[in-house]
């Protein structure tokens, strides 16, 4: 029997910097204190004209694999994780399939929008535990949420970012204590908010129209404003559950990489659970909220700063767009 454990991260972000400044320009008023007081993003990425979702998975897809030091083609499975699709037909994956010469590779994409990545990591853990086929899996959690701003509405072109991160899974005979890889996981839907927050055209209940894109449904669009104890309360509950499942108490989780949609949500979940609050990666400061790519990029930034070590236990939690929410624990 074999586990899944993380192999390598990588990550990509557009090089076109916009700080909260543009902003200020481009809507005629103060809202870089806002953001940097309630959000605390300073800056964000955003895709040039030639760049897209597929780009950007395609750089951290690169890094992930050199820093492992496997080719392409040793892949098994490759599964993109976004709510920006290169396309609506076919998948984002097999069009980074074919970029990256992964020539062996079963492809496909998934969406749980912002809850996408740890929604992937899940599954891409369940293929190598459940079939010894599956040797190599790349995991890549992808944004171009630029591309589907409406520039005049505040509270959606002022937050949302590009960006994308990848994680290399890789197949371990299970052994040793304690125990390292994937652990355990657990997914939820609130399905009644599904109409609260998205992207409501292009698809087969509201195809892209004339009069679609005379009242920006083909952007993201906040409908109603979610209830601000949401995120703390179920990413703190879901914590609380992987804890209760592998045995341990929160204070000996290392690291937790979480929705970076608002600090102050994290920084709740981290009170709530009795943790400090440093044990919580944060990036939004400089890449503003990145969607389905921002658990990684988190992961990555640790990763990077040497932070994440070997025996160390990653707890990944994210929420999205449905409501979608997902939390999965590894140990490294």
């Amino acid at each position: 029997m074999f586990n899944s454990i993380i192999a390598s991260v990588g990550a990509t972000v557009p090089q076109r910097v916009l700080p909260n400044s543009y902003f200020n320009e481009l809507l005629g008023e103060d809202v870089d204190t806002w953001l940097r007081t309630n959000v605390q993003i300073y800056e964000r990425r955003w895709c040039s004209e030639g760049e897209s979702t597929a780009t950007l998975a395609e750089g951290a897809a690169r890094q992930a694999l050199e820093r492992a030091g496997i080719e392409a083609e040793a892949l098994d499975l490759l599964i993109v994780a976004t709510d920006t699709p290169e396309y609506i037909s076919p998948s984002t994956a097999a069009v980074l399939q074919h970029r990256l010469g992964a020539k062996r590779a079963g492809t496909f994409d998934l969406n749980a929008a912002c809850a996408g990545f740890v929604t992937a990591l899940d599954v891409g853990a369940r293929y190598i535990r459940s079939d010894e086929r599956y040797q190599n899996v790349l995991v890549i959690g992808a944004y171009a949420m630029s591309k589907h701003l409406n520039p005049t509405d505040k509270k959606t072109v002022t937050l949302f970012a590009d960006g994308a991160g990848a994680v290399l899974l890789q197949a371990r005979p299970n052994g040793g204590q304690p125990p390292v890889g994937f652990l355990a996981s657990e997914l939820r839907t609130l399905g009644e908010y599904y109409d609260w927050m998205g992207i409501y055209a292009g698809g087969t209940r509201k195809p892209v129209t004339e009069a679609a894109l005379a009242n920006h449904h083909h952007q993201l669009q906040f409908v109603r404003k979610f209830p601000k104890e949401l995120n703390p309360t179920i990413w703190s509950d879901m914590a609380q559950q992987l804890c209760r499942r592998i045995g341990i108490e929160p204070h000996q989780v290392q690291h937790f990489f979480l929705t970076q949609i608002n600090i102050n949500s994290i920084w709740e979940t981290m009170d709530r659970l009795g943790v400090p609050r440093e044990r919580a990666t944060t990036v939004m400061h400089r890449f503003g909220y990145t969607g389905s790519a921002c658990i990684p990029m988190a992961f990555n930034e640790a990763w990077e700063k040497g932070t994440v070590r070997s025996g160390d236990l990653c707890f990944f939690i994210g929420s999205g767009g449905g409501l979608a929410f997902a939390a999965a624990a590894f140990r490294m």
